[in-house]
């Protein structure tokens, strides 16, 4: 999901910001039944337990080589173009948001993951090919400083029409929907709200009432958010971002000293879900290691070791997420969504408008 959700300087996030789940040693990378290491690319918010990896590695006979390659779009991207001859086996990372831009592209081969009937059909999104496997889920949600409206005596905003309210002008940050995997869920988001007719409109108002765009995640939330450990630190002065709903807990986490209590919410109606997946690339080398891999994914080790790498949900039914994941971050209950044929048929109209009418 691609996105990183990670808080504070140096912390992890929606997928916490790690470059390798370890292992790269092994031996060739040989056909499909002669090579020993599987490799999996991804985004840069790649992270497991050393311990977990080991473990796959034990089990299978297998070693794991992570590449990362950037934010979830850039990744991807950069998949579709060596698709041919690519860079490793399994691909992690694909969302919603992109998936038909993979999927079209032909970028995996079919395989049916062992445990697919322990996850909820709602997060199986291409069923009937099974192309792609889903892995995790998260909420692109906008967050608010505590502090900051406690001390201004104002309610904190709770949804889409909140934000565009004269009482928050100058407060939001977001990102580039064209750069970011936040920032084009925020306008899927508000394409969900209000219609293929009605978003523009929408983000004239939130233009004219005060919205900065910044390329990426990490400048907003780390730089931009004064409800961050990180934007505290740089002296940041708006006080809502574009972020994630797991993005408190993470802030409880990792706080230094360790706060009692989150210093950061979520406006729980300006939540968009958000499925990542994983898929065995088409012409990978070593298809065995990739399947064992996919299946390791959909585990219960591996998703139970994930949201506090990752800060991201599991999508296998009865995985246990941390107690602050409950407390602090729980998912949204009434998230807004898009099916995959409406993001594919207007995603890339819809951020070129965007881009002309927010940035220009």
């Amino acid at each position: 999901m691609a996105l990183a959700v990670g808080v504070g300087v140096g912390l992890v996030g929606l997928s916490a910001c790690g470059s390798s789940g370890d292992g790269g040693s092994g031996a060739s990378s040989g056909g499909s039944g002669g090579s020993k290491t599987v490799t999996v690319v991804s985004h840069d918010s790649w992270a497991a337990s050393k311990s977990v990896i080991a473990a796959f590695e034990k089990q299978s006979g297998y070693k794991v080589k992570v590449l990362t390659s950037g934010d979830a779009g850039q990744a991807v991207n950069k998949a579709i173009l060596t698709k041919d001859n690519p860079q490793g086996d399994v691909f992690f990372g694909v969302d919603n948001t992109l998936l038909s831009r993979a999927l079209d592209n032909g970028l995996f081969q079919p395989y049916e993951a062992k445990g697919l009937d322990q996850i909820d059909a709602a997060y199986q999104l291409d069923a009937a090919k099974h192309r792609v496997t889903p892995v995790d889920f998260g909420d692109i949600c906008v967050n608010y400083d505590k502090k900051y409206f406690a001390d201004h005596k104002l309610t904190p905003p709770s949804s889409f029409d909140d934000l565009v309210k004269p009482e928050y002008k100058n407060l939001l940050v977001t990102e580039n929907a064209s750069t970011s995997s936040p920032g084009l869920g925020f306008l899927l988001g508000t394409a969900a709200q209000y219609g293929d007719d009605g978003w523009e409109g929408y983000w004239k108002k939130l233009k004219a009432n005060g919205v900065k765009v910044v390329d990426g995640w990490e400048q907003a939330y780390n730089e931009e958010f004064s409800g961050s450990a990180g934007g505290k630190k740089a002296k940041a002065d708006r006080p809502l971002v574009v972020s994630y709903a797991s993005s408190p807990p993470a802030e409880v986490i990792y706080g230094d000293p360790k706060p009692t209590s989150a210093p950061t919410g979520v406006a729980t109606g300006t939540c968009f879900r958000q499925i990542e997946f994983a898929g065995l690339l088409s012409n990978a080398k070593n298809t065995e290691g990739g399947k064992a891999f996919i299946d390791f994914l959909v585990s219960r080790q591996f998703q139970e070791d994930m949201p506090l790498n990752m800060f991201v949900y599991p999508v296998v039914k009865g995985a246990k997420v941390p107690a602050e994941f409950t407390q602090y971050g729980p998912a949204a209950k009434d998230p807004k969504t898009l099916a995959p044929g409406e993001i594919a048929e207007h995603r890339d109209q819809w951020v070129k408008s965007w881009t002309s009418l927010v940035l220009k």
